[in-house]
């Protein structure tokens, strides 16, 4: 059995540890992307702007697709179409809908799928700023070796509760993967 002292030590530790990465979480949210180009788009449903903000990305030319991730069951093609001003033959060319995945996790295997089946090495992930380092995480590790990820942010006010909810998702992440989970 460790010493009282040793164990207070230890947990305080480990506080301090989580307060401090708290704060860097926080305080220093991802920001979007400049105009770099990639060979695709992956953007996570959700989030207000992720998907307008694929959208202009893919029309300024900085990718030649986009994957939908998350996309509802139910949702149709011509009702996407309809709903973000996409033209059918766009459609047809360079938008993909994944429906195969409900959370942050399956979201980046349907994107290794795609990612694979499309032969890309580089891809622009749009989620909110929030979202982010958790998503670049789960993409990073479902991802083929040498994939090129290029965080692209969408900016948003997100409240006190949501950034602590989203940090200790991140952190129960990065625990179960050193795990082994």
């Amino acid at each position: 059995m460790k010493p009282p002292g040793l164990l207070r030590r230890l947990i305080s530790a480990v506080l301090l540890a989580w307060v401090l990465g708290f704060l860097w979480f926080a305080l220093w949210l991802p920001q979007p992307a400049g105009s770099q180009k990639t060979d695709g788009i992956i953007v996570l449903t959700g989030g207000a702007g992720r998907i307008p903000r694929a959208l202009e990305t893919l029309r300024a030319g900085r990718a030649r697709q986009v994957l939908v991730a998350g996309v509802a069951s139910e949702v149709r093609p011509q009702e996407f179409e309809a709903e973000y001003g996409v033209s059918q033959a766009l459609m047809a060319c360079c938008i993909t809908l994944g429906f195969d995945s409900v959370d942050t996790r399956s979201n980046a295997l349907e994107a290794s799928r795609w990612i694979a089946g499309q032969r890309i090495r580089s891809v622009r992930l749009v989620t909110t700023d929030w979202h982010m380092r958790r998503a670049m995480f789960d993409l990073a590790h479902a991802a083929p070796p040498g994939l090129e990820i290029v965080p692209d942010a969408v900016a948003s006010r997100p409240s006190l509760k949501t950034l602590f909810i989203e940090y200790n998702k991140l952190v129960a992440r990065g625990a179960a993967w050193l795990a082994g989970w």
